[in-house]
């Protein structure tokens, strides 16, 4: 049952990663290449992650720049960006592309506070059905003499265990990305 345990972590550990993905594309105050992690550009008809068509910098704290290594990619980063939830005009001059982060005001701190909320639910709920499909697989397992009574017990307090040590996890990455929303 422990290997069986494992497939289940690694699941809800996935999540958690998930959660924690999308908590760095919410920007906060600062300038962070992880903003663009989620824009995709149509680079001859693929989509393409900006990272790797370009190379990202940041001079100061509140811009970021895209340099890509081929030109007429241009265009079509600035296209992808402006398409994006991102709310950011990008100024290009034909060979690299600047985006400015301006300050965030009380209004739009607190949707991305909201934000994140939805993302860390939505965290929350995938590892409340992991621990379904793990509770069902062992009652099947039960249902077909595998495993005893006592084991199946055993199993569904260890699950809800994990279950509750992921879902606590998330709350304290939520906690901290809203800290840092909040204090800026």
């Amino acid at each position: 049952m422990k290997s069986e345990y494992k497939v289940f972590e690694e699941k809800m550990k996935k999540s958690v990663n998930s959660v924690s993905a999308d908590f760095a594309a919410v920007r906060a105050g600062r300038a962070s290449a992880a903003v663009l992690d989620r824009i995709q550009v149509d680079y001859y008809g693929t989509p393409t992650p900006i990272h790797q068509i370009a190379s990202i910098g940041s001079p100061d704290p509140r811009t970021l720049t895209i340099q890509p290594w081929d030109a007429g990619a241009v265009k079509l980063i600035c296209k992808a960006i402006q398409e994006s939830d991102l709310g950011i005009n990008p100024q290009n001059d034909g060979k690299i592309i600047r985006l400015a982060f301006p300050q965030l005001t009380e209004e739009r701190r607190k949707e991305l506070v909201k934000q994140i909320a939805k993302y860390a639910e939505g965290g929350k709920v995938a590892i409340r059905n992991i621990r379904r499909d793990a509770v069902e697989t062992f009652k099947a397992q039960k249902k077909n003499g595998e495993i005893t009574e006592d084991d199946m017990k055993i199993a569904e307090k260890d699950i809800q265990k994990m279950t509750d040590d992921m879902c606590r996890e998330i709350d304290a990455l939520t906690e901290k990305k809203e800290k840092e929303l909040l204090e800026v």
